[in-house]
């Protein structure tokens, strides 16, 4: 009677949750708690993977959806151990993604070995910015890159980061590929509410802030930065 029960509730909790995920999700918080501290914020961490059967889709290789579910789990694993969790508990902040976007170089077969590494590549004042990168241990080639967007809530980037370091930390110099994909990410944020009938007052004040800043942050670094020239 008592294993019919169990069976019961094991079988409506899977029916109800993706119980994996959890679990996937707790073993990945526990692993990092063990590990050291990384104290550098911006430093690239890697965790191992391995292509296993439920990954695989009717193709025989890793499934699109897998990508995304293994970057959630690097990207716990990463603000554990750089101590970004720690800070938005202190703050009474959170994260949720605001943006993906992942490009497909080359396939994962089943059973092959990867290195997923994360890193933030620049911030501004509500989002933080991450690249994640699956790297075939066999030949280092570069299987797939994902650019992600962090929306801080109730806090900001800067706050985070003043909290960890004890000191300003200057954003660093926002790469070519990035700069094209927050353009596209407003661009495709006016579409949007233009054919929703809306006024884009607010986007177009977020455009303006963004614009305004990453112009005062170049300026800064010409600024600092020996040997520049008027032309």
């Amino acid at each position: 009677m008592l294993l019919c029960a169990l069976g019961g509730l094991l079988l409506l909790l899977f029916s109800c949750l993706d119980v994996w995920y959890f679990l996937r999700g707790a073993v990945v918080v526990v692993q990092a708690w063990f590990q050291p501290p990384v104290w550098d914020v911006l430093a690239e961490q890697s965790v191992p993977g391995r292509v296993l059967p439920h990954d695989l889709d009717y193709m025989g290789h890793m499934n699109n959806a897998r990508y995304l579910r293994e970057c959630d789990f690097a990207r716990f694993h990463h603000y554990m151990r750089n101590g970004i969790c720690k800070a938005l508990r202190t703050l009474g902040a959170t994260m949720v993604v605001g943006a993906s976007t992942i490009r497909y170089r080359r396939s994962l077969a089943f059973g092959e070995a990867f290195d997923l590494r994360t890193r933030i590549v620049a911030w501004d004042d509500k989002s933080f910015f991450v690249e994640q990168r699956f790297v075939s241990q066999g030949d280092g080639f570069i299987s797939a890159v994902m650019l992600c967007r962090q929306n801080v809530l109730r806090s900001n980037p800067e706050s985070i980061l003043q909290l960890l370091c004890k000191r300003k930390v200057e954003c660093p110099d926002y790469p070519e590929d990035l700069q094209h994909w927050i353009s596209f990410i407003s661009a495709s944020s006016q579409a949007l509410r233009a054919q929703s009938g809306l006024v884009d007052k607010t986007g177009a004040q977020e455009d303006k802030d963004k614009q305004q800043s990453r112009l005062e942050h170049q300026a800064t670094v010409q600024t600092r930065t020996p040997g520049n020239s008027p032309d």
